[in-house]
């Protein structure tokens, strides 16, 4: 398994996302987080099981939400650059890539 680093925008989103989910429903927002952290578990375990993305990204689909979490890797690490809603603001996470 490999370290997983998460860039500083990603929590935000990621809290944004819950707080909405948890106004829509209660435990929708607990939900949420929990099907994030098995996906993180999963591109750990194989970060090369999903397709290169946009500029040497790769992204994973969450199953139950509209989301992807958008990657980079190498040998020694995970480096997440954005949880990106699949309809809100295309390509906003890019200038995170370096």
């Amino acid at each position: 398994m490999l370290q997983i680093e998460i860039h500083p925008e990603v929590y935000k989103e990621l809290e944004a996302s819950k707080a909405w989910y948890e106004e829509q429903s209660r435990g929708l927002g607990d939900r949420f987080l929990n099907e994030i952290d098995l996906a993180m578990a999963v591109i750990s375990e194989y970060p090369e099981t999903w397709p290169a993305y946009v500029s040497g990204t790769r992204r994973f689909l969450l199953h139950r939400f509209p989301f992807a979490i958008v990657y980079l890797h190498n040998d020694t690490k995970i480096t997440v650059v954005a949880l990106m809603h699949f309809r809100r603001k295309p390509g906003y996470w890019k200038a995170r890539v370096v």
